[in-house]
C-alpha cells in the first residue's frame, strides 16, 4: 500500500495508511448507530465484530493515482436505526476528521454493513 507523502516548506512527511485508518476507526466509533468494525473471514464468509484495539482490521485505505484517499469500511451498525442516516452521518465525519488531521483530500468512502447488532 502506497503511504501518501505532504511536501512542506522544511521536507516530505509521509503519513503511514494504518494511521489514517485509526483516525478513520476512531471517527467511526464515535458515530451513533455504529457498533464497530467488521472483520470478515473471506474464507469461511463468517463476520466478527472486532475490539476496540483491533478496528483497523475492518478500514482500507488507498492512495490513488489522483494522489486522494478511497476508505472502506466494514461496520456492523445497531438494530433499529436508520442505515442511510448512520452512514451519511459517519461519511461526513470520517471525511471531516481524516482531512483536518492529514491535509489529504478524501475522494471517496465506501461502506459495507455486514451485520446488525442489538445494543446491550
Amino acid at each position: 500500500m502506497k503511504s501518501p507523502n505532504l511536501n512542506m516548506h522544511m521536507g516530505k512527511v509521509t503519513v503511514d495508511t494504518d494511521v489514517i485508518a485509526q483516525v478513520a476507526g476512531s471517527a467511526a466509533n464515535e458515530c451513533f448507530g455504529i457498533i464497530g468494525m467488521a472483520g470478515v473471514n473471506v474464507k469461511d464468509g463468517i463476520v466478527n465484530l472486532l475490539k476496540k484495539e483491533s478496528m483497523t482490521r475492518g478500514i482500507s485505505v488507498v492512495l490513488n493515482k489522483a494522489g486522494k484517499l478511497v476508505i472502506d469500511f466494514h461496520v456492523i451498525v445497531s438494530y433499529g436505526v436508520n442505515i442511510v442516516a448512520v452512514t451519511d452521518n459517519l461519511v461526513e465525519s470520517v471525511r471531516y476528521q481524516v482531512e483536518e488531521f492529514t491535509g489529504l483530500e478524501v475522494e471517496k468512502i465506501n461502506i459495507y454493513v455486514e451485520g446488525v447488532r442489538l445494543i446491550d
